[in-house]
């Protein structure tokens, strides 16, 4: 059992009965009441296309004075350099604006920085190698927001700055000619939660005309979808809408690159939903930023060629290969260091020894484990360490750095993952205030609870037919999540390690009705039910195609013994 309690909702049976009655598929209408839909008419505006939930990108806060100072470099034949970050969302974005100038014939380079050697954001060293090559425009995407200095230093060396960015601001904004981002506190767009993708998509808007929204649509919905999914963005609003038509276009890319990886990642479903994303397809091309190779991302998204394509989905998975064996390493190396006794404030760990590209993964798993706030250091041959931070619960782990940051070199990020960069002799006195302020905020470790849609009682609903309608309500994501059901009193009828032994294959019964389960990430010997006992199982219903068979599958977040 990974969860302290379970929390059911519940749902309402007349309004579910009435959405049947007017034509909406059973499994659906009792999902939607559980989740506060109280019309038909809500339900059909859910489902459909919402062009009214897609805002004027001119109401972005200086998204005038960059498109004026783009369009001047453009029509000028100056030099531009779009300035990303190496993960997914900066990487989509870069990719978006790179395809956008080369259609207009503009002069232009992409810099990413080197994950390693120079980290996240602007850096004087990129700046330089800038200037040295003519570049008269830098802008950013998904980066720039909190370069203060570096700003500063772009505009003495004579460089313009356009800076695109959806971070948390400080209470300062860089000088620059203009500073897109939703966060900024005199901004008044509606949706402050957009991806540095759909900021850089903003832009594109904004460059054309508000007639030439579809287009850009059809041009770059793919990349959107990719990098707003990635980067764990909410998927309400503004965002699903985004999403969901995206979703359509990556299914359906002319992007070659993206079609070879998705006939080599995916299924053979022509659907293509969050979870193909957020854990087949943004794994691979993150590995590439993690390994220090984010140019191969970048091109894969780039290039036109199916045989260069093909390489390059070659080379990016022998390099997800690779990080998922570091991780491995790291991880189990991170558990021992804590050891068995369970630790009641935030996890701060650093190692000479740990390759900086998986420490976020990892710093996300030991937060998932311990409930608690973690945070992963790698320090480098010269003293420096650079850590990944992943929050837990209501922390909010960057207020918690901002107090902290006379011993910082640099920070950034959101409320629940960021970045820090601090010198090896400060890490402990950095834990120590960083216990203190955990200890001052948060008076008890959260027990995790898992929320739940409803009890499947009748488990003959879960056909085929009724999940498809199911996951036709995609897209789910941060905010939204997907569908999580419970079946109480079920028997175990069997129970089969895959993977290794590290995921279980089950088969349970209720009802006459025997349904088939997976369990990821949970070895046999860890569930805590032996077959022949009566369980509660907490789910996703999915589909699953085998061989040319389509069946049920549900997928279990949590098992227990019935009571």
């Amino acid at each position: 059992m990974r969860f302290f309690d379970w929390e059911i909702a519940g749902f309402d049976r007349d309004s579910a009965v009435e959405f049947c009655r007017n034509g909406v598929n059973p499994l659906v209408s009792v999902f939607l009441t559980s989740r506060g839909f109280a019309t038909v008419e809500e339900i059909k505006s859910h489902v459909s296309d919402t062009p009214s939930a897609v805002y004027d990108p001119m109401l972005l806060a200086d998204m005038d004075k960059a498109v004026e100072r783009i369009n001047f470099a453009i029509e000028n034949n100056q030099r531009i350099a779009v300035y990303g970050d190496y993960d997914v969302d900066g990487v989509t974005a870069s990719a978006l604006l790179a395809d956008y100038f080369r259609t207009k014939g503009a002069d232009f380079e992409v810099y990413i920085p080197d994950r390693i050697n120079e980290g996240y954001g602007l850096n004087r060293t990129a700046i330089d190698v800038l200037k040295s090559r003519g570049v008269e425009l830098i802008v950013t995407v998904d980066c720039g927001v909190t370069a203060i200095e570096e700003a500063e230093y772009v505009k003495a060396l004579g460089i313009g700055l356009v800076i695109t960015d959806h971070h948390q601001c400080r209470d300062s904004l860089p000088i620059a000619d203009a500073v897109v981002d939703p966060q900024r506190s005199d901004c008044q767009y509606p949706n402050d939660a957009l991806a540095g993708v759909g900021v850089a998509f903003k832009l594109v808007c904004a460059l054309e005309s508000a007639e030439s929204a579809d287009e850009m649509f059809r041009k770059y919905g793919d990349l959107v979808a990719l990098g707003t999914i990635a980067d764990v963005m909410p998927v309400t609003g503004e965002n699903r809408e985004l999403i969901r038509r995206g979703l359509r276009v990556l299914e359906a890319s002319q992007r070659t690159g993206l079609r070879q990886l998705l006939r080599d990642a995916c299924t053979a479903r022509g659907r293509i939903g969050t979870a193909c994303v957020g854990f087949v397809l943004a794994p691979r091309l993150n590995a590439a930023g993690r390994m220090g190779k984010t140019n191969v991302s970048l091109e894969l998204l780039l290039t036109k060629d199916a045989n260069e394509a093909d390489l390059l989905v070659d080379e990016l998975t022998t390099l997800n290969t690779k990080r998922r064996a570091l991780e491995t390493e790291i991880y189990e190396n991170a558990l021992s260091i804590v050891g068995s006794e369970k630790p009641d404030c935030p996890i701060v760990l650093a190692s000479r020894d740990w390759y900086q590209g998986v420490t976020g993964i990892v710093a996300a798993k030991m937060a998932e484990r311990y409930f608690l706030p973690a945070i992963m250091i790698s320090i480098g041959e010269d003293g420096i360490g650079r850590g990944s931070c992943r929050s837990f619960g209501a922390f909010g782990i960057i207020s918690a750095l901002t107090e902290c940051q006379d011993l910082l070199i640099s920070y950034g990020g959101h409320e629940m993952a960021a970045g820090v960069t601090i010198a090896e002799g400060d890490i402990d006195e950095f834990t120590r205030r960083i216990n203190e302020y955990y200890r001052d905020n948060i008076k008890s470790i959260p027990k995790p609870r898992l929320k739940l849609d409803f009890e499947v009682e009748k488990p003959e609903i879960l056909t085929v037919v009724n999940v498809e309608a199911l996951e036709g309500l995609e897209p789910f994501g941060n905010g939204n999540p997907p569908p999580c059901l419970c079946i109480r009193g079920a028997a175990v009828c069997e129970i089969m390690p895959v993977g290794a032994g590290k995921h279980t294959r089950l088969k349970i019964e209720k009802s006459g009705k025997v349904l088939d389960c997976i369990y990821f990430g949970m070895p046999p010997g860890e569930l805590g039910v032996t077959k022949g006992e009566t369980c509660d199982i907490a789910f996703e219903p999915q589909i699953n195609e085998f061989r040319g068979k389509t069946t049920v599958q549900l997928q279990l977040f949590d098992i227990k013994k019935s009571t």
